[in-house]
């Protein structure tokens, strides 16, 4: 077992070089065919669809895990090469005929019994390595699973793969192992990062729900350049047992999908109290058994949502999107109040974002490599010795990742967790921003506050640089500075065909309210569409009862 958190397979080949758009030819070949009346495209089916078939017995999980492994073998390494995928599960098979067969004798555990799921790879897993995303870990096989992933195989789920990540989930969607992902729905586009192999393989319909995590965006950055739906849930939600750290001050690990009903659903299986993560004890009494049971179409009429607007006005498309889904809240019976964030806040969060994420995983590394094997690094320092042994890139597409391997370097040059930098931001800035925040929301009388996730549409991949965003500036951090929770939803799409997410914002383990407004808006727009690179293919469907 690994230590209490303090405050603290089969690998798949790299494509050498990236593909272009597939060519029309291709997406004619595979266009899925009208469906008929009893059928409904894997695009549309939510978790409620599929546990439909599974009762009606028009669909086995043996037949869901072949239609998604179908799926990453027509697009992950060829076709249009999107690159979201480390390490599939070889057994993945064999374990959804086993749940197949409990289901028929003894019903099914839960919601999720049969679903595939993919993690991000610095989730751990017992039958499969872990390695965030980084040549310095390749291989390394945990001790047992992080809490959510046993959470999850206790309710059913299946884990089908692991899946691409920014090193140490820190950067641009670019890993030493992994290389670069793709934005399918335009390959020159970032998925944006850390998550971006989860955004990526859950909008190419790899699986139906998957798992990021987010230490200043990492979970809503993918979740909007992807247009799927994400939530970073409140810190001490969810427990960060068995995850890499990257700030445990920060982290927190979340559901994507492609609708907030699965986001629902799959958050009521994995919250409750961790003893090795003393974070969820302020989850006590605050959780909901089922999440869905919130869920209300008409939740927007008589709210009333505040709109960031100091977030707005770097990108015309992205705020004519924005405008848009305003408008649709009003249509739908909701007050729209204009809000502004104190010049000083504004100012300021980078670094109070700073002053705790580059000193925490400097030391928090540390902890959770003492649980790896022999032979891996147990620092920091070891870990920027092994990195300069790699010079060059391997035939698999795996190599150097010098923009992450620098960082390292300015993070173990910062202060220690005992500087007074450090802890005055700890505690005296960070009580600060909540204090602030929550008075923006109660003094307005507010349910939630609405801004652009990402201010600009996703950057090219040639332009990234440095954290998840690619240099844009965006309101993300907020909610780890404050522990609050944040839930994307779809909003629309730019004038070339990019995604645009819109994010629900509101106070500590608000999630039910955010749920049920962001579920709201989703019924009012459906404002998401299977990626251009990644079509249905002709059996992507399935027969409902």
């Amino acid at each position: 077992m690994r230590p209490k958190l303090s405050s603290t397979a089969t690998r798949i080949d790299h494509s050498p070089v990236v593909k272009q758009l597939i060519t029309f030819a291709m997406l004619a070949t595979l266009a899925l065919p009208p469906v008929h009346a009893a059928e409904k495209s894997l695009a549309d089916a939510t978790i409620a669809d599929l546990n439909a078939a599974f009762a009606a017995g028009t669909l086995t999980s043996e037949r869901l895990v072949q239609m998604y492994l179908r799926r990453i073998e027509a697009y992950d390494k060829q076709g249009p090469a999107i690159n979201a995928v480390i390490t599939l599960n070889t057994d993945a098979m064999a374990q959804a005929k086993l749940l197949d067969t409990e289901r028929s004798v003894s019903g099914p555990r839960s919601p999720l019994h049969g679903i595939p799921v993919v993690l991000k790879d610095n989730y751990d897993t017992r039958d499969m390595p872990t390695t965030g995303g980084s040549l310095l870990l390749e291989g390394s096989m945990p001790p047992d699973d992080a809490y959510l992933v046993r959470k999850l195989r206790e309710a059913g789920a299946i884990i089908l793969a692991k899946v691409n990540l920014s090193e140490f989930a820190s950067g641009g969607a670019h890993s030493s192992l992994g290389g670069q992902t793709h934005n399918p729905h335009d390959l020159t586009r970032t998925p944006a990062g850390s998550s971006g192999g989860t955004g990526a393989a859950i909008a190419a319909l790899y699986a139906p729900l998957g798992y990021g995590t987010d230490t200043g965006g990492s979970i809503r950055g993918p979740s909007t350049a992807n247009g799927i739906v994400g939530l970073k849930p409140t810190h001490g939600l969810l427990s960060r047992d068995g995850i890499i750290p990257l700030a445990l001050t920060f982290d927190t690990g979340g559901p994507m999908a492609r609708s907030v009903y699965d986001v629902a659903v799959s958050l009521g299986v994995t919250v409750g109290i961790d003893p090795a993560d003393p974070a969820t004890a302020k989850s006590a009494g605050k959780t909901v058994q089922d999440y869905t049971r919130v869920l209300d179409a008409n939740a927007l009429n008589g709210a009333r949502i505040g709109i960031a607007r100091d977030f707005l006005g770097a990108d015309e498309d992205v705020d004519w999107v924005i405008e848009s889904a305003l408008d649709a809240m009003r249509k739908a019976g909701a007050t729209i109040v204009d809000v502004r964030y104190p010049r000083w806040l504004l100012d300021a969060r980078g670094e109070f974002y700073a002053a705790i994420r580059y000193p925490e995983f400097a030391s928090q590394i540390g902890d959770y490599l003492a649980t790896t094997a022999a032979g891996y690094p147990k620092n920091i320092d070891e870990l920027i010795a092994r990195a300069n042994d790699f010079r060059s890139t391997r035939p698999d597409g795996a190599g150097p990742n010098p923009r992450r391997w620098n960082l390292m370097k300015r993070e173990t040059a910062t202060p220690g967790l005992d500087d007074y930098q450090y802890l005055s931001v700890r505690d005296y800035a960070l009580p600060l921003v909540r204090a602030a925040l929550m008075g923006i929301i109660t003094s307005q009388k507010l349910d939630a506050i609405v801004y652009p996730t990402s201010p600009r549409r996703p950057a090219l991949i040639a332009q990234t640089v440095g954290d998840t965003s690619a240099g844009v500036p965006s309101a993300t951090n907020f909610a780890n500075l404050s522990g609050f929770p944040d839930l994307i939803v779809p909003a629309g799409f730019t004038g070339d065909d990019l995604p645009v997410g819109i994010s629900f914002f509101g106070p500590a383990f608000s999630e039910p309210k955010l749920l049920a407004l962001g579920y709201s808006f989703e019924q009012a727009t459906h404002a998401i569409r299977t990626p251009v690179t990644t079509p249905l293919l002709t059996d992507d469907k399935i027969v409902l009862p």
